[in-house]
């Protein structure tokens, strides 16, 4: 949804109780509230959500539920992320959104790459997809078995539909040992793939799409960048010419090969300098 499109109450903050938080992995957790608003999320879509006293940071929409409840799901990696793993159940966070382009569900055969946090908003689109395509394909990568993100909850969505789940893990601890990017040449020389998507960290998602262009596989990626006023204003998300906040978060294989200089090798600081992945 472009941001000319959103009603002006989607930058209004709300106060929403945090009905439940649910432990993931050691380092990750995710949050549910309720949000008429957020309820309108489509997966790749992010909130703004602000920490009292601390800060306003973005993050995936993980999950709508039947129940009314919305999710977002964070590792803890700073201050703020740290501030939010403190809260429990009964304690308020402010949410602006949904905000940004998410995915665009496809039919046919479909692969999905996730690693990391990266899974939060394809587990969100697998539950989609499965009304929608005739194959799902899920490479599911982390660092060890117990930083695995979803498994379970990809088992029960894409166990409604003809699938295939591929989990590795860097140690070797759980399933394949290797990194989510090992099985991509081997499985899109077999297996005809309409529409791939990846969302983890950006050099694996570079990867992913280096590949993917040399099968010809059309790529939806969704990409993160420090957010600041997360509807386009501030420049502070900005690769090449675009804005994540406002462009994205979900670009496309066109939109990938005009910012392919800067895709997956640079970020910008919160001094908005060029660093290295």
């Amino acid at each position: 949804m472009k941001l000319s499109v959103y009603p002006i109450t989607y930058n209004w903050i709300r106060t929403v109780k945090i009905l439940k938080v649910e432990e993931e992995n050691p380092n990750v957790k995710s949050f549910f509230f309720k949000d008429k608003l957020c309820l309108k999320a489509k997966p790749g879509q992010f909130l703004m959500v602000w920490i009292p006293g601390v800060d306003e940071i973005p993050l995936s929409v993980s999950g709508v539920y039947q129940n009314g409840n919305v999710s977002v799901t964070v590792a803890k990696v700073g201050e703020a992320t740290e501030a939010l793993h403190r809260l429990k159940a009964g304690d308020y966070i402010g949410v602006r959104g949904p905000f940004g382009n998410g995915f665009q569900v496809s039919s046919g055969n479909v692969l999905l790459v996730g690693g990391g946090t990266g899974m939060a908003p394809l587990a969100f689109l697998a539950e989609k997809l499965v009304e929608t395509s005739k194959k799902i394909i899920f490479i599911i990568g982390a660092k060890t078995a117990k930083e695995l993100l979803f498994l379970n909850r990809v088992k029960s969505s894409l166990s409604k539909i003809n699938s295939e789940i591929i989990v590795l893990t860097e140690d070797g601890s759980a399933g394949l040992k290797g990194v989510a990017t090992d099985p991509l040449d081997e499985l899109l020389k077999k297996e005809k793939i309409d529409t791939t998507y990846a969302c983890g960290p950006e050099p694996m998602i570079r990867e992913v799409f280096l590949i993917t262009e040399r099968f010809g596989v059309p790529l939806q990626a969704s990409l993160e960048r420090i957010m600041r006023c997360g509807i386009g204003l501030c420049g502070s998300c900005m690769i090449g010419k675009y804005r994540v906040c406002r462009d994205g978060p979900v670009f496309n294989s066109q939109q990938l090969r005009e910012v392919i200089n800067e895709f997956g090798k640079y970020k910008r600081d919160f001094d908005g300098r060029k660093i290295e992945f």
